[in-house]
């Protein structure tokens, strides 16, 4: 098959440029060209630079020519800059697929929501502010996509993504305090958890989200899936174990409970990643959305053990200078270790 990815030199794209190569297929990349590929990868396929923004010279360009069996749209956010790009291929592919979001939903309030659910709406129908409008702007940046490619799109709704080649730092953290910890720099011997260690998460192995989208391709599928593991399939009880199991010498875990650790302006989310406090009524769907339609279409997730040392192998093998940024830092960690024992009864 020839396939072009609307970006695909970080992280998703990355597996997927991969895998794609294994299955013999024919790549192009459309990118900015600010990022490298490996060599090895780079010398297999086609790369064409440019940019999304068509009022960006040379916008879209390099995309003017040619026919592609699928598009892969990785980097679409803006609905002005993901039309231009559907518009202007719509005639010259079998297939877009759009990559989007969990959070297109509406209200993520309740366990169980599946791809029928209401959809977020802007409220500005001009934003282009993605920080503040992500989940509204993925959703209507799947209606433009529909509206040029009809029953020829396919929307596919990851939750958070991880594994190796993550630039976040979300699901990293964990690996890296366990099993990597000098990574962090001077650390206590103390490593603290969100309490309680059966808090449900809901998260994908970006190379599994890789093969599930290629599958769609190759089977040129159509339809909307929430592409993330199983709702209830792991808690972070279950990442902790994944964790210790591929450690060496790892600091002793320290559940604190959730009050405490907002009693300490804990930042939930990015002070101590993919923890949301239960107490949040917002979010209580968040993590558990339904993926059954996705694996009746042939998502598989691996086992968490792999995702946790593969991740963690790759730490160790990136620069970390810059990393780490928004984590809990080694002076709020030893002050909740402190208070915690100091409560504790003797």
């Amino acid at each position: 098959m020839k396939l072009l990815l609307l970006g695909g030199t970080q992280f998703l794209g990355r597996h997927i440029v991969e895998l794609a190569l294994e299955s013999a297929h024919a790549v192009t990349i459309f990118t900015r060209g600010k990022r490298a590929l490996p060599a090895m990868v780079a010398s297999s396929i086609t790369q064409l630079t440019g940019d999304r923004d068509p009022r960006t010279a040379p916008g879209l360009d390099a995309l003017r020519a040619g026919t592609w069996d699928a598009v892969i749209d990785l980097s679409g956010y803006v609905p002005r800059v993901v039309g231009a790009s559907a518009s202007l291929l719509a005639d010259r592919v079998a297939r877009y697929v759009f990559v989007s979001s969990v959070s297109v939903y509406a209200k993520l309030d309740r366990p169980g929501l599946d791809e029928t659910a209401p959809l977020a709406t802007l409220a500005d129908p001009e934003s282009e502010e993605i920080a503040k409008d992500y989940g509204a702007l993925k959703a209507a940046c799947e209606a433009v996509v529909t509206r040029s490619l009809a029953s020829r799109a396919t929307h596919v709704r990851p939750g958070l993504i991880v594994g190796p080649y993550d630039p976040t730092d979300r699901f990293g953290y964990w690996p890296a305090r366990f099993v990597h910890p000098r990574l962090l720099g001077e650390r206590g011997p103390h490593a603290v958890l969100p309490a309680p260690p059966g808090h449900a998460l809901q998260f994908i192995d970006a190379r599994d989200l890789a093969a599930f989208i290629l599958r769609l391709v190759e089977r040129d599928v159509a339809g909307t899936f929430n592409a993330t593991s199983p709702a209830g399939q792991w808690t972070f009880g279950d990442v902790l174990d994944a964790c210790l199991r591929a450690a060496s010498s790892p600091p002793t875990p320290l559940w604190v409970a959730e009050q405490t650790l907002l009693d300490f302006h804990v930042e939930p989310w990015m002070g101590l990643p993919l923890w949301i406090p239960s107490n949040d009524p917002e979010t209580a769907g968040f993590q558990r959305v339904s993926t059954q339609r996705a694996q009746d279409a042939g998502l598989q997730t691996r086992a968490l053990a792999e995702t946790v040392a593969d991740t963690a192998r790759w730490l160790a093998s990136r620069p970390n200078e810059n990393a780490w940024k928004h984590v809990l830092t080694d002076a709020r960690e030893r002050q909740i270790v402190s208070a915690v024992h100091q409560a504790a009864p003797h």
